[in-house]
């Protein structure tokens, strides 16, 4: 059957815990064969999860609560389901007590335990959601008219003396127009309460918007993608700095323009002219 994208939204959580049954899941699978726009929807989908389990804290089961919960099952599951469990002795009436007070507060542990997971993840991606915002609004703002460039140069060596002085640290500025991301320019911007550096890329007609600024945290290199407001952000920290790609391009070739960009920093000799970055196979 033929399937809309308002259709194939709201199953995409479903068929990425694989609980469709055979026929929606050939026809949501036929339509993201043919739709980027809920393939990137799942994407990002895939992404959170595995962000989630990679953040959110696991808790282990201590012996004696686990003990607890054995014995307060029914003889007879005990008997079919763990028959190397002891069999329980007889209920006393304090033992019933305790029993139905585990079935009361097991449930109320649990919710208790996920609660702690989700305001920890809560605290720690906040922060990143809210500035992705803050910087998705300031790359629509650069693409009215006369709002992208403070100084306009395909010459690396032109953009980067331009910010000397304007900014309190150093701009590293590459060039990656043989790989098809050509520099355009850049410009001062305002960001999470200071002054930032914005390089302005291109890929066809589409602009991307790099926002560079020190960083508060330990450098790591990983790459974090999202999507906000339909634009697609990519995320990392390298030498010190906060680097942020920000463009309404399709989300695979953002992420290569990241990688490019992340093996143009990370091979630039020190105060020399940076590599050709490869081009895209």
């Amino acid at each position: 059957m033929m399937m809309h994208c308002k259709t194939a939204r709201p199953l995409l959580t479903a068929y990425g815990d694989s609980e469709l049954d055979l026929p929606l899941t050939v026809a949501l699978e036929a339509h993201l064969s043919e739709c980027p726009d809920c393939t990137q929807a799942l994407q990002a989908q895939r992404s959170l999860s595995r962000t989630v389990r990679g953040h959110a804290p696991y808790f282990r089961m201590q012996d004696d609560l686990r003990a607890r919960l054995q014995a307060s099952l029914p003889i007879e599951v005990r008997g079919a389901n763990n028959p190397a469990l002891p069999t329980a002795p007889a209920a006393t009436p304090r033992t019933r007590r305790n029993q139905e007070m585990t079935r009361w507060l097991m449930p109320l542990a649990a919710a208790l335990v996920l609660g702690v997971g989700v305001n920890q993840f809560t605290a720690l991606n906040g922060a990143d959601d809210s500035l992705a915002d803050e910087l998705v609004a300031s790359h629509i703002r650069s693409l009215q008219v006369g709002h992208l460039d403070d100084v306009a140069s395909t010459d690396q060596h032109t953009v980067k003396p331009w910010f000397a002085g304007k900014l309190d640290y150093t701009l590293p500025v590459h060039d990656l127009a043989t790989a098809g991301f050509p520099l355009s320019g850049g410009r001062l911007d305002y960001v999470d309460k200071r002054d930032v550096a914005a390089l302005d890329y291109r890929r066809r007609q589409h602009v991307i918007n790099v926002f560079v600024w020190p960083s508060q945290h330990e450098s790591d290199g990983k790459l974090g993608a999202q999507i906000c407001d339909t634009y697609n952000v990519e995320h990392w920290r390298m030498n010190g700095l906060e680097w942020w790609a920000v463009s309404d391009l399709n989300r695979t070739e953002l992420h290569d323009f990241a990688e490019l960009l992340q093996k143009a920093e990370y091979t630039a000799p020190v105060n020399a002219k940076p590599p050709t970055a490869p081009p895209i196979s």
